[in-house]
């Protein structure tokens, strides 16, 4: 699909939206060309590279008037988005990419230039990268909540009131019988479900070399809540890598032991609150159509202590 100034919007993201998605989707994936050009004209920027996209995003290397660099970022105006606008100006650079402008209509976001090139992935050694990925969550953890945010708490009632009938989706027994133990530990945490800004979906990818910091989170899906409930993205991160090893139960149990140990984090509420997240990505698996339990989510959940 061609846009102006000769920017090409990637096949992915059109199949991404006009395949999945309904009318809504593709009259927004129709009207990008216009909203690119329209941006690019009422902040004054100059395109400066090729693009990239995201299964939901689109991102334009741009130069401000001042030389800066940035990059406009547009997606489809969501729950998300907005929550990612509402945290990342109260982070406000600290541990995470700098929010420069913003369209309240579009959802577009004008965020400083990281080099998407390079990853936390691209660090070897995998204590060291846990360590800065660790120390990355404490900063922005520690930054007050802002109002305008779902909490912990709705999301954990939400998804318990699911379980029932998902676990009849379920072909094994002892599939259903891991889902409802796993329900049974989010039961107990959920009446304190914690107030802390959290980022949701923080793993390797989702943080950037930069220029200011050596490395800044990105992409953020910021909810108040218990920092527990962060932790498992970091710990399945780079999953497929993990499952060659043959040893992805130890390097799991390592990385809990250490994002704990730097969070300040109770060992087994942080394992009630991992095992939250392990329901919330079967509950989602369920809704899309699976019968079973992934294997990541298995391991994940033998790996993490026991109470």
């Amino acid at each position: 699909m061609g846009l102006p100034q000769g920017i090409e919007v990637p096949e992915a993201l059109v199949a991404s939206y006009t395949r999945n998605g309904g009318a809504e989707e593709r009259a927004w994936i129709a009207r990008l060309p216009v909203l690119v050009a329209a941006l690019l004209d009422r902040w004054g920027l100059e395109r400066d590279g090729g693009i990239a996209s995201g299964e939901a995003s689109l991102v334009v290397p741009v130069r401000r008037a001042d030389g800066t660099r940035a990059a406009l970022r547009l997606q489809m105006p969501r729950e998300e988005t907005t929550a990612a606008v509402i945290g990342l100006r109260a982070w406000n650079g600290d541990g995470s990419v700098r929010l420069l402008d913003h369209d309240p209509e579009s959802s577009a976001m004008l965020l400083e230039r990281l080099d998407p090139s390079r990853t936390l992935a691209c660090v070897e050694d995998d204590d060291l990268a846990m360590g800065i990925l660790g120390a990355i969550m404490g900063r922005l953890h520690s930054v007050p909540a802002p109002e305008g945010l779902r909490g912990l708490g709705d999301v954990a009632r939400g998804m318990l009131a699911a379980v029932p009938s998902a676990a009849t989706a379920l072909t094994d027994p002892a599939d259903r019988r891991r889902l409802r133990d796993w329900a049974s530990a989010v039961a107990e945490l959920a009446g304190e479900p914690g107030d802390r800004m959290l980022h949701w979906d923080l793993h390797y990818g989702n943080v950037l070399a930069a220029g200011r910091e050596p490395w800044l989170a990105i992409d953020p899906e910021p909810l108040i809540g218990d920092p527990g409930f962060d932790l498992w993205p970091a710990l399945d991160t780079g999953w497929e890598k993990l499952r060659a090893s043959g040893d992805a139960p130890r390097v799991v149990r390592r990385r809990f032991d250490l994002l704990t140990e730097a969070l300040g984090l109770d060992r087994p509420r942080a394992a009630g609150w991992t095992l939250a997240r392990l329901l919330q990505n079967t509950l989602w698996d369920i809704e899309d159509g699976r019968t079973a339990i992934g294997v990541s989510q298995t391991v994940v959940a033998e790996a993490l202590p026991r109470p």
